[in-house]
């Protein structure tokens, strides 16, 4: 076992004082499997109540150490959270949207930390009648989380789910809004029936009689989605009836309604296989029928509009083609676009005239709109060297408005809206970001990185100019995810501003396993492939130094959940690249999780990781998975994040991570763990109250880079051993 490390604290009285890391209990447990034995010694600290006195015990002095070892930076920490939440507009509201006869709307009030949500009708916005108050739903919680909210096809009914413990199981309730006088603003609707729906994924939709919804339930201990249930409004649960279930564990369940109103969409999805039935949204007792029968690597997804279903497949091509039908007869599909070997089609909305494309090339996103009747094409072009834009909501087909998103990691993210008959285009929104904030201060570039094996890996990076030294060498964050074909787009952050006004360079390095550069991109970084995502990461960040575009002694990485799980990974491969490491929920157990079929995700996600039941795969994530790779060496200071009721990375897997690494590495750096003990895989609910996380994390970075005030550092730096 490792002795003690010791870092002396500036106690308030002046007075050092010595805190100790805790030393979890070595309790061996051994893991065989194809003729391997692993032996977990910290397995004892998985306990899936989560009411184990020995596991909450430990968690809690893991707390404690990291509060103690950072108390020096309560100071930086209060002035970076004070800095965050001045960029946000107290009052703030959003865009108004019209639907069904409606504009709704978010807005939040002075100093509250979460949404209302009201409506009025079209032509009397001084006649706003509020359909939800989360922070009256939120009193008294330790945390919540509003989900998807539904207002019944003949508006009286409001349908909302709820979450109230972090793991994204939501009940699903009911509210009447109807209300007595409508002229009245001051008349709240109705109450909230006594009626709910437990252990829903919060996914729903209301059939066209406003009387039946349809929901998604979740397996009671793995949270898959799988069955689908039609509920009277009125009645219990118990008497709900179930229209479909899904029989393979490796896929998931949701459903959506489709553009022309006439179905209810169910789609199942796993990495390679998906599959659409079809419900009659004005007949809701009908059964379900299959639209197409799944075939393994057939991705398909479905829309129905005008008598006709549209049907955005790669049946031709990895990159995805869009097709007319009138059903799931293939050999009659009509193309409408062709796949395409370098342009992903990423998504489609259909209005009246119009047909706009979301794709993305070269990394980068564009819109692309085409009319259904001339073919005539606009697509909207930007200026900015890395940037993304994406559609907004778009409730109404008939409108010849298209609204849309723009943001870049320099610009703030706005709202427009074009007329694509006309193409005048019209600002709605801008992001709030504080008084003071001027984007010609900061610059943004767009560089390209060859991997060892040749690959090009684009990268998008933003700093402060007037802050930037090549020569002397700035602070350097390197951030990425490069899992499930999730594709990390340069936006923009108002918390970044914090680093980059302090001097550091914030890199997105876009690795394989993103979706970024199309299919084939995700490919390369999946299944026996996952080692070029760590490569990529690797390579990238040595580039970027070699660049000038960071001081190699100031070097950081940051990674969250599956992106957890690539610098967990990296630093027991390259330890001496980073100065430090934040890791956030990461999933760094990897052997063992895809063995135990009872975790929740598991099962889905045998095609991303592979199942390790097959010898070849156990051998292969072994062979990178971070928990089972933990060395004796140097390893950089690294802060760990956890939420002790995550539902996607079990909080026991970075607990036992830290708690391995202080057993095994031969530094004095820092290891931390934070474990909320109120919440799951995304922290902290509210709008203010999430960016006391990050806070901490940004303090933690400063401080190791000396890039902040000396009065707020100098203090820990001294007390960790990091002084220049």
């Amino acid at each position: 076992m490792l002795a003690w490390v010791f870092y002396a604290i500036p106690h308030a009285k002046g007075v050092d004082v010595e805190v100790k890391p805790p030393v979890a209990r070595k309790i061996p447990h051994n893991l065989t499997r194809h003729n391997d034995t692993r032996i977990d010694n910290y397995h004892w600290l998985r306990d899936d109540e989560r009411a184990d006195p020995r596991v909450l015990d430990y968690l809690q002095q893991e707390n404690n150490y990291t509060d103690q070892v950072l108390s020096p930076l309560d100071s930086l920490q209060e002035t970076l959270y004070q800095e965050m939440i001045a960029r946000l507009r107290q009052d703030d509201s959003s865009v108004p949207y019209l639907k069904n006869g409606y504009w709704y709307q978010t807005r939040y009030q002075q100093g509250l930390e979460y949404a209302m949500v009201e409506r009025y009708a079209d032509g009397q916005p001084e006649q706003r009648q509020l359909l939800l108050d989360g922070n009256e739903r939120a009193q008294g919680q330790a945390y919540y989380e509003q989900g998807q909210i539904a207002v019944s096809p003949d508006q009286q009914t409001l349908a909302f789910a709820e979450d109230f413990v972090s793991r994204r199981q939501y009940q699903i309730r009911f509210k009447s809004l109807s209300v007595a006088n409508p002229s009245d603003t001051n008349e709240p609707a109705g109450n909230v029936y006594d009626e709910v729906l437990e252990n829903t994924s919060g996914n729903l939709v209301w059939a066209n009689d406003s009387q039946t919804l349809f929901y998604v339930k979740q397996d009671e201990d793995t949270l898959l989605p799988y069955q689908v249930y039609r509920h009277t409004l009125g009645t219990p649960q118990e008497q709900d009836v179930l229209v479909y279930e899904e029989a393979d564990s490796s896929f998931y369940t949701s459903i959506y309604k489709s553009r022309s109103n006439d179905y209810i969409m169910i789609g199942v999805w796993s990495t390679v296989t998906s599959e659409v039935s079809l419900l009659e949204a004005n007949d809701p007792a009908a059964p379900a029928r299959v639209f197409l029968p799944r075939q393994r690597g057939h991705e398909y997804d479905v829309e129905h509009y005008q008598g006709q279903f549209y049907v955005r497949s790669n049946k031709d091509g990895v990159n995805f083609g869009l097709y007319q039908a009138n059903d799931g007869e293939q050999t009659q599909w009509q193309p409408l676009v062709a796949a395409r070997q370098d342009v992903l089609l990423e998504g489609f909305t259909l209005f009246r005239d119009w047909l706009v494309l979301e794709e993305r090339s070269e990394g980068l996103t564009h819109l692309r709109q085409i009319h259904r009747q001339h073919g005539g094409e606009h697509q909207i072009r930007f200026d900015d060297p890395a940037y993304v834009t994406w559609l907004g909501v778009n409730a109404e087909a008939d409108s010849p408005w298209l609204r849309y998103g723009y943001s870049s990691m320099t610009r703030p993210a706005t709202i427009y809206e074009v007329n694509m008959d006309t193409q005048e285009r019209r600002e709605l929104k801008q992001e709030y970001v504080g008084e003071q904030f001027d984007a010609e201060r900061y610059r943004s570039d767009r560089v390209w990185v060859t991997a060892r094996d040749g690959a090009k890996v684009p990268v998008s990076l933003v700093y402060r100019a007037d802050m930037f030294d090549a020569k002397a060498g700035n602070p350097l964050m390197v951030y990425a995810y490069g899992s499930y074909g999730a594709s990390m787009d340069p936006d923009f952050s108002s918390a970044r501003l914090s680093l980059l006004d302090r001097g550091f360079v914030y890199a997105i390095a876009h690795v394989r396993g993103g979706e970024e550069l199309g299919r084939d991109w995700y490919e390369q970084g999946r299944l026996l492939s996952k080692q070029n995502t760590f490569n990529d990461f690797i390579d990238v960040t040595q580039a970027l130094l070699s660049q000038g575009y960071g001081d190699k002694e100031r070097v950081f990485a940051s990674g969250g959940s599956a992106g957890g799980l690539l610098v967990a990974s990296v630093v027991n491969m390259a330890p001496d690249l980073f100065n430090g490491v934040i890791a956030d929920v990461p999933f760094v157990d990897v052997v063992t999780t895809m063995l135990d079929e009872s975790i929740p995700l598991t099962t889905g996600e045998f095609d991303e990781w592979g199942n390790p039941a097959d010898p070849e795969y156990y051998h292969y994530i072994k062979s990178y998975s971070p928990y089972d790779q933990v060395q004796a060496q140097s390893y950089p200071h690294m802060l760990v994040t956890t939420g002790l009721y995550d539902s996607q990375v079990q909080y026991w897997e970075p607990a036992k991570w830290v708690a391995k690494l202080r057993e095994m590495k031969t530094d004095h750096n820092l290891l931390l763990l934070h474990c909320d003990m109120d919440t799951g895989h995304g922290g902290k609910s509210g709008r203010f109250e999430s960016y006391r996380d990050l806070a901490r994390e940004y303090a933690f970075l400063l401080a190791l880079a000396d890039a902040a005030s000396n009065t707020q550092v100098a203090g820990f730096r001294e007390a960790v051993g990091v002084v220049n």
